[in-house]
């Protein structure tokens, strides 16, 4: 039997994960963005510009600005998620004091956008991962999101638009068009981190020849296959149904090894945000 992580080391872990999350973002703004007039969205955003226009340390205000959205969590979201982004806020407010001193690397705008988004999405992307947050704004989405019929990433981009458009209005409206740039990288990154490179499909297969599709994946793919029961809503008939989980390269494999035993078999794919436990891993094929 495996036995279970310490409960210390997973929590030690977390809490150096989402530290080095908030390093990420720190460097991404102090680094890349923020010398350039660049912002990001959020209240992040909103602290780049008040920092600008009042003169005041940037890690004042992304910490002060927070702490209300952060009580809200803590009301409406739980203890654990509001612990874990009061660390991270604090964390990063601390990482871009330290950093401001520190010349940016490029003048060259588009490079600093680019650069910098891409930094900025995976330390977002690594304490969104580990339980936390660095944005209120995202806070304030998630709750409404339980109550209108509008998603997060809805709410989240409907603030944003004014923040961005606020961009325009202090730093003009050529940096607020690498600020939406930036944004928009940070956001894709943010994606690829939570989720990892190596996307993931689930597959669920209705044949009349499952078992030898099941052999067939098994063997040339080494991928683990389950085979549920099932019943056709029109005719009840009972069918086996094949699920199983690929990555993206083996989809087209998978189709040839299907077309090859059933070109009937009815078949759907899907995205796969996480996999975790059972034996996904693939098996050597000798």
């Amino acid at each position: 039997m495996k036995q279970k992580r310490n409960p210390v080391f997973k929590m030690v872990k977390k809490y150096v994960m989402l530290l080095l999350g908030a390093v990420c973002a720190a460097v991404g703004l102090e680094i890349f963005l923020v010398p350039n007039n660049v912002i990001d969205g959020g209240i992040v955003g909103i602290s780049i510009m008040a920092s600008h226009l009042t003169r005041l340390p940037l890690g004042i205000f992304i910490f002060v600005l927070n702490m209300p959205f952060l009580f809200l969590g803590y009301k409406q979201i739980g203890t654990t998620f509001a612990v874990s982004t009061l660390f991270a806020i604090a964390s990063l407010s601390l990482g871009v004091s330290f950093l401001h001193p520190v010349p940016g690397i490029t003048n060259d705008v588009f490079l600093a956008t680019v650069f910098g988004g891409i930094i900025l999405g995976i330390g977002v992307g690594l304490i969104i991962r580990y339980g936390g947050s660095l944005d209120g704004t995202e806070i304030v989405a998630i709750i409404l999101d339980k109550k209108t019929g509008f998603s997060v990433g809805e709410i989240v981009m409907f603030f944003n638009l004014f923040i961005l458009s606020g961009a325009g209005l202090v730093f003009g409206w050529d940096k607020a068009m690498y600020s939406l740039i930036a944004y928009f990288i940070a956001f894709k990154i943010i994606d690829i981190t939570i989720e990892g490179l190596d996307e993931s499909k689930s597959i669920m297969i209705v044949s009349e020849k499952t078992e030898e599709i099941a052999e067939c994946l098994m063997a040339r793919l080494g991928r683990g296959v389950t085979i549920l029961e099932g019943q056709g809503g029109y005719s009840r008939e009972k069918k086996n149904v094949l699920y199983a989980v690929i990555t993206r390269l083996e989809i087209a494999k998978l189709k040839g090894i299907i077309e090859d035993i059933d070109e009937e078999a009815f078949v759907t794919i899907a995205d796969v945000h996480e996999v975790l436990g059972g034996s996904f891993r693939k098996k050597a094929i000798h």
